[in-house]
């Protein structure tokens, strides 16, 4: 296989790959029925990009019958250029609803400077999609976060928030009126990264307010990245994890009854599960350490 085929064939996994993966959690989580009108939220970034674009391959093929809308929030960044996202989107043939609202004077007077604006930012910028799903009549709106994302989230809120919560990959919105998708939860954010580059998407980029390098989401990200490093595969087990949640075994009495626990006088067909740290398809339980870490003893 010459250098141009063996280029073609891996072009083609990715692209497959990327399908697969959105058509898979579409179907899982019932995310596009018939006769949705999906508001694709677009940021100009690489997930935005390719979240629409697979969209559009997938509504080609799919079973059912449904609209694309593409919507762009300006918030009046100084020199975010307003024709890129216009030229693309006619470009593909979408149709597209552009939203001026000046959030980002609002975020700049109230947020001191040197501050991280960015959670003030998002609270304004779903305020105002979810208004504008309600004029386009949209019943979904699809976010572009994906598989890194969904795992940043949970450690920022184990970390900082004290809670087991992540992003859902469906959810009815803060004002009970709609209902939030996240077509690409299933996809890793290199993959994305490499079908933008391929595809030649018209990067947006997303520093034109001057966002903070030492977010606690970019150490968060980082950390994720130097553990996949040194111990591949941890990445994939962490995110199997969230679909496979035993409550019995968190510290949660909304989740399960522990106050009324009592002896059933029959014994459990998989065991006494107590104290069980569980490796699939090993015998062992072997930890697994760090190596500059100190075993157990």
């Amino acid at each position: 296989m010459g250098a141009h085929d063996k280029s073609a064939f891996e072009v083609n996994k990715l692209s497959k790959r990327l399908h697969r993966l959105t058509g898979q959690a579409i179907i899982d989580f019932n995310m596009i029925e018939e006769g949705d009108r999906v508001m694709v939220c677009m940021s100009g970034g690489k997930d935005s990009y390719a979240m629409l674009d697979i969209l559009l391959s997938l509504r080609e093929r799919a079973p059912i019958d449904f609209e694309v809308i593409a919507v762009n929030l300006d918030q009046g960044h100084p020199g975010f250029p307003k024709e890129t996202l216009p030229d693309y989107l006619r470009s593909r043939g979408v149709a597209f609803h552009i939203e001026n609202q000046d959030t980002y004077s609002i975020v700049k007077r109230v947020i001191p400077e040197g501050k991280t604006m960015c959670s003030l930012c998002s609270r304004l910028r779903r305020g105002v999609l979810y208004r504008v799903a309600s004029e386009l009549k949209a019943t979904k709106i699809a976010l572009g976060h994906h598989r890194d994302d969904i795992l940043q989230t949970l450690f920022l809120n184990l970390f900082f928030g004290g809670k087991l919560k992540s992003m859902p990959p469906k959810l009815v919105s803060d004002d009970g009126r709609h209902v939030v998708i996240r077509p690409l939860a299933y996809c890793e954010e290199r993959d994305l990264a490499r079908w933008s580059d391929i595809q030649n998407f018209p990067i947006i980029p997303c520093d034109l307010c001057g966002s903070q390098e030492n977010l606690q989401r970019q150490q968060v990200k980082q950390m994720l990245n130097d553990w996949e490093r040194r111990f591949p595969g941890r990445i994939e087990s962490m995110f199997q994890a969230l679909g496979n949640v035993v409550p019995s075994h968190l510290l949660d009495p909304k989740l399960y009854p522990f106050k009324g626990l009592q002896p059933t006088q029959q014994p459990d067909p998989n065991g006494d599960q107590g104290f069980d740290f569980e490796f699939p398809g090993k015998t062992e339980h072997t930890l697994v350490f760090a190596p500059d870490a100190p075993k157990a003893s």
